[in-house]
């Protein structure tokens, strides 16, 4: 039973078996799932959504997607909710309650006390006939045929189809409001996903570094510009207009062709008309070019002159890749 084939026989078999539930999932989305997404959308208010036990850490999990997304929304323990916490829901608010049986015995108090107040519910269950699922203003049908525990008792497969209906929810409510990967950026400011989406060539460091020499430069004075700026790279300029890159490559290659290159320049070696990007331009899409051309540095420009060097390891340094 411990054997590795073993193992990866039950863990391709719990895979197949949530795909296969999730998949099912699509043909229980009806006219309630649009209009619950409507009712969020034109609402005034924020969505609290609560649950207990597995369903609890879903719905904390829905509540961050809502609201990297747009959805002001916040989590409400189910069971904090009869002690005290319902004072977290406004006149405005929607609540959506998440419970695979609907019949819990926090939800079936809570659920009243959510009716008395008159605010809209939202239900996302597996039990369509259950006491949430009666109460409800909206059922959004989360429906699994077993678990993929093997008892049928640990929440597996029904937890997964709670979060990908959430996941559907704020996808749906995403496209409504066209959220942008401006918006998104203004949600996630920090960490690689943040600098993705807002951080520019000009940003950064090694741009300020100007590794330059002219069409006439001879090829020791070319050595010691691209070792002294340590970026690998030096562009060949004119009135500081962009006319050739020198790269340690190209060094290399001349090497390999001359036995004396006193009498050589940097306009005998250098490669013209060099890939480059501007300075106003997102990080991400010097990684692109970068990428797409299998190199490592990028000139970059700025009003037609030159500006810099953006370096793969500089990229990677800032988290883009």
């Amino acid at each position: 039973m411990n054997s590795k084939n073993s193992i990866i026989n039950i863990a391709k078999q719990t895979i197949e078996m949530e795909s296969k539930a999730i998949f099912n999932l699509s043909d229980l989305v009806n006219d309630d799932f649009a209009d619950a997404v409507t009712l969020i959308y034109n609402s005034k208010g924020r969505v609290i959504i609560t649950g207990i036990g597995k369903s609890a850490i879903i719905a904390s999990k829905i509540v961050a997607t809502l609201n990297s997304t747009g959805t002001p929304s916040i989590f409400m323990h189910a069971a904090d909710a009869i002690h005290g916490d319902l004072g977290l829901i406004l006149e405005d608010d929607i609540v959506i309650c998440i419970s695979k049986s609907g019949n819990t015995p926090e939800i079936k108090v809570l659920i009243p006390l959510i009716k008395r107040a008159k605010n809209k519910m939202i239900a996302i269950t597996g039990n369509k006939e259950s006491f949430l699922g009666q109460h409800a203003d909206y059922v959004l049908n989360a429906y699994v045929e077993k678990e993929a525990c093997p008892n049928n008792l640990a929440p597996t497969t029904s937890t997964t189809a709670q979060l990908v209906i959430g996941d559907a929810l704020a996808v749906c409510l995403l496209e409504l409001r066209g959220f942008s990967s401006t918006d998104f950026a203004k949600y996630h400011p920090g960490g690689a996903l943040g600098k993705k989406l807002y951080l520019r060539v000009q940003d950064i460091s090694s741009v300020t570094q100007k590794p330059k020499v002219s069409a006439s430069t001879i090829i020791r004075d070319v050595i010691i510009e691209i070792t002294e700026k340590m970026l690998g790279v030096t562009a060949v300029v004119e009135n500081n207009k962009i006319i050739g890159i020198i790269t340690d490559g190209d060094l290399r290659r001349m090497l390999t062709k001359v036995d004396d290159f006193s009498k050589l320049t940097a306009k005998d070696i250098m490669s013209a008309n060099p890939k480059r990007i501007q300075a106003d331009a997102m990080a991400i899409d010097a990684l692109e070019v970068i990428e797409a051309f299998g190199i490592s540095q990028l000139l970059v420009e700025e009003n037609g002159t030159y500006a810099g060097v953006v370096h793969l390891h500089d990229l990677i340094k800032e988290g883009i890749i």
